[in-house]
């Protein structure tokens, strides 16, 4: 049985006014710390129970790569008062779903269930939060590490272009910062990390005041908040988490690399650093992928897949992240074809954005896009992309849970100008990492480094 404390609770009472583009919620913060936001919903039986833990691979360091996602593993593999795999079977024999996903920036678990089963959901996360190290051996850490290790040889080293991430990574960054190694971090970090390595990972980020928790669905606050002093007030608070603060990163020159791969076709990858998420530039290059390849009247799918015939297929993304996003195209070149020609006209696609704005209905189209899917998202309280995964993103990279009007309202005030000012500014040719990966033998249909001098 755990003492039950007497809390000192702030309460930021912060009740949103009642929008389409609104979620009201109210926001606690208990006296040792865990981020309590809690959203009401009756439109059905249902509650999502979100945790985040402020921590992901960038909070690892070099040498020590890969805790994060082990710890993604690890937090399902049984903890103080839950015996390894009851985890599961309890959500499962209540009709929960549950998972869990790893980026550079944080760590996410979140329960789907019926509403009358929410403290089961809380009893467990507080489990695993107060209690994990209680259950933890060097043995099932062994384990664990087995399994990561296995998920990284299917996903990078076992699979067809699978290596593309980290080798752009490691050239797009120094090495030095936080995002210069993939999540799953390195083979040789997993192999050399001990079981004390680990322990103290967990004991500095897994602790409530480097979290929150974000309920949302069929609850009643007052009572909801109850549940939660219940079974997470009593686990003590952790030493304050360092802000990352690495220095700022621009790449001042064209970084052209070739890989051969277990591969039919070749692919090729054109990335660049940009601003990082919510800062100015990073709504506009987002609009900019979009306008570039979404959709079959997308600028570079209409020219390389089909008009020229050159491309499989073609995408480009604006990949937001905390301290820097990255922007990139990839495309794969149809048999026949070499990768220096769709970067030719890649190019000439970029260079036409840079030389004459977007035609405003290229703009309206992708804002409305990115509208429906933004409202279709706050139609749902749990999942991945649910609204209480959105408070818990917004608190987390914005500060503030309520930033859904300010999030939408970045795109609809956009200009053409302000997409061509974003391209000229941020996709600069002597800014980026080009990498082909080609064919095991097939060098050829790379692109080639520049000659010295030229």
């Amino acid at each position: 049985m755990r003492k039950t404390l007497v809390l000192l609770i702030t309460l930021c009472t912060v009740l949103s006014a009642q929008s389409q583009n609104k979620i009201p919620y109210t926001c606690h913060v208990l006296s040792n710390g865990l981020n309590v936001i809690l959203h009401e919903d009756h439109s059905t039986p249902t509650v999502t129970v979100n945790t985040w833990f402020h921590v992901g691979s960038g909070y690892e360091k070099p040498g020590r790569t890969g805790f994060a996602h082990l710890f993604e593993h690890l937090m399902f593999m049984g903890s103080g008062h839950v015996a390894e795999g009851e985890f599961d079977k309890l959500l499962e024999a209540a009709g929960a779903e549950n998972n869990g996903s790893t980026t550079e920036d944080r760590t996410n678990y979140y329960e789907d269930l019926p509403s009358n089963a929410l403290e089961l959901a809380l009893y467990l996360d507080s489990d695993r939060m107060g209690f994990l190290v209680d259950a933890m051996t060097p043995q099932s850490v062994d384990a664990q590490r087995a399994v990561v290790k296995n998920e990284r040889r299917q996903s990078y080293e076992n699979r067809p272009y699978g290596l593309s991430e980290e080798t752009i990574l490691k050239n797009l960054y120094p090495a030095t910062h936080p995002y210069s190694w993939p999540v799953l971090g390195s083979m040789t970090d997993l192999s050399a990390a001990t079981y004390d390595d680990v322990v103290e990972f967990f004991k500095t980020y897994y602790v409530p005041n480097n979290a929150s928790i974000a309920i949302a669905g069929d609850i009643n606050p007052q009572e909801t908040l109850k549940l939660v002093e219940k079974w997470f007030g009593d686990i003590p608070s952790g030493k304050t988490v360092e802000p990352q603060n690495p220095a700022a990163v621009r790449l001042n020159e064209e970084r052209i690399l070739i890989m051969e791969d277990r591969v039919q076709l070749p692919r090729l990858y054109m990335t660049w650093t940009t601003p990082q998420k919510f800062a100015p530039g990073d709504a506009e290059l987002d609009v900019l992928a979009n306008i570039l390849s979404r959709g079959k009247n997308s600028r570079l799918y209409q020219k390389l897949v089909y008009e020229l015939q050159i491309a499989q297929d073609v995408r480009a993304s604006q990949g937001s992240s905390k301290l820097s996003s990255q922007f990139q195209i990839v495309a794969t070149a149809r048999s026949g074809h070499i990768l220096e020609e769709l970067k030719k006209v890649i190019q000439q696609e970029i260079d036409k954005i840079k030389n004459e704005a977007p035609m405003q209905r290229e703009l309206q189209r992708t804002v409305n896009q990115y509208e429906a899917s933004f409202l279709d998202g706050l139609e749902k309280p749990g999942g991945f992309g649910g609204k209480a995964n959105q408070l818990n993103e917004y608190f987390y990279y914005a500060g503030n849970p309520d930033y859904a009007n300010e999030d939408l309202s970045r795109y609809k005030a956009l200009s053409v100008n302000d997409i061509q000012t974003a391209a000229q500014t941020y996709l600069r040719d002597n800014g980026r990492v080009i990498l082909s990966i080609v064919p095991k033998g097939k060098t050829d249909l790379a692109v080639q480094p520049k000659a010295e001098g030229k």
